[in-house]
């Protein structure tokens, strides 16, 4: 039983020596790179700040053409010409709308 004791006694006392240690060299190193992850930090901010005035300061870009109405037209006279040919529209009829369609 005494050895028993002992065993848990010295286990004890390595382990708070273990955590104790690992604490110090953790404070030690927080320390250490804190100036350093301040550094790090500012200069993103300041990064972030001059690309946000870059942006303001720089005009939009132009709208981009409008897209072509040729296939739209394309697509409208085909329609057209099928209703004509189905009876659905006269020549007359086809060619009012065949005009305004193309202007």
């Amino acid at each position: 039983m005494p050895g028993l004791i002992r065993g848990v006694a010295r286990t004890a006392v390595i382990a708070g020596t273990a955590t104790a240690v690992s604490g110090r060299v953790q404070r030690r190193q927080a320390e250490k790179y804190a100036d350093r992850d301040q550094q790090i930090a500012a200069n993103r901010a300041e990064g972030y700040y001059s690309g946000m005035e870059q942006a303001a300061g720089q005009q939009a870009p132009p709208p981009p053409p409008p897209a072509a109405a040729q296939p739209d037209m394309v697509a409208q006279l085909k329609e057209l010409a099928e209703l004509r040919d189905q009876g659905i529209l006269t020549d007359e009829e086809f060619a009012a709308q065949k005009a305004k369609i193309l202007g």
